[in-house]
C-alpha cells in the first residue's frame, strides 16, 4: 500500500485536511529514512508502513469514531502513548487528532530519538516525546494508548491511576484470559472492558485475531 492508496481508504471514514494528508504522506519517507539508522520497524516490515503500522493505529481512531460520546472526548482530551518505539501509535493519532494533547513515552532511548525526529519533521505541536519509564511520568492524562508493549497484567499497574478517562489498548491473541485477571485483581466494574476486532475494519489476514481494547475507568 503506498501513500495515495493509503489516503484513500482513509478518506471513507475520516475528514482529513489538507496538511492532514501532507503529513501523512510524509510518514513513508521519514520511517525509511530513520529506520535505516536505527532500527524500529523490521527491515522485513518496511513496505509496510501503511498497512501494517500506520492503519493498526488509526484502528483506535476508527473505534474511538463509532464509539458515542467518545470522540469528542478523546479529540479535545490529553493522551499518553506508552512504549511508542518509534511512534505507533501516537504519531498517526496526532496527525488525525490535532486538537488533542499527546505525549509519547518510552524507556528505550533510541527509540525515542525517531519518535521525536518525525514528531519534529512533521511539525506536530500537539505532541512531545519523552524517554522515560511510565512510573516516573507525573500528573494523569485524559486517555492512554498503546500497541501491545506487555501483557495486560504487566501493563495495567504500569498505567493504573495515570488515566482519567480509559485505555485503548491494541493487542493481539486471546485476550480473555488476561481481561479476567485484572478485573479480578482490581476489582473492574462489570463490563468496564470491551474488545472490538480490528478485521472488521480492516479486512486483511495480518488482522485476523488483533483486538482494540478499551478499558475505562
Amino acid at each position: 500500500m503506498n501513500g495515495q492508496d493509503f489516503l484513500t481508504f482513509i478518506g471513507k471514514d475520516f475528514p482529513l485536511s489538507q496538511l492532514q494528508k501532507e503529513r501523512f504522506l510524509a510518514l513513508d519517507a521519514l520511517y525509511r529514512e530513520w529506520n535505516a539508522q536505527i532500527n524500529v520497524i523490521s527491515r522485513k516490515d518496511i513496505d509496510s508502513v501503511y498497512s501494517h503500522h500506520v492503519l493498526h493505529s488509526l484502528a483506535i481512531g476508527r473505534y474511538i469514531y463509532n464509539v458515542p460520546g467518545l470522540l469528542e472526548r478523546f479529540s479535545k482530551g490529553t493522551v499518553l502513548d506508552l512504549g511508542t518505539g518509534g511512534g505507533f501509535p501516537g504519531i498517526p493519532l496526532a496527525i488525525l487528532f490535532p486538537e488533542a494533547g499527546f505525549t509519547l513515552c518510552d524507556s528505550v532511548g533510541k527509540k525515542t530519538i525517531v519518535a521525536d525526529a518525525v514528531v519534529k519533521a512533521l511539525a506536530l505541536e500537539n505532541t512531545h516525546v519523552v524517554n522515560a519509564r511510565a512510573e516516573s511520568l507525573p500528573g494523569q492524562f485524559d486517555f492512554v494508548v498503546s500497541r501491545a508493549v506487555a501483557s495486560l497484567q504487566d501493563f495495567y499497574p504500569w498505567v493504573r491511576g495515570k488515566f482519567r478517562e480509559g485505555i485503548l489498548y491494541l493487542k493481539g491473541g486471546d485476550v480473555n484470559p488476561e481481561i479476567s485477571a485484572i478485573m479480578e485483581k482490581y476489582r473492574l466494574a462489570k463490563g468496564s472492558v470491551t474488545t472490538w476486532p480490528v478485521s472488521s475494519w480492516l479486512p486483511d489476514p495480518y488482522y485476523d485475531g488483533k483486538l482494540l481494547l478499551h478499558i475505562r475507568s
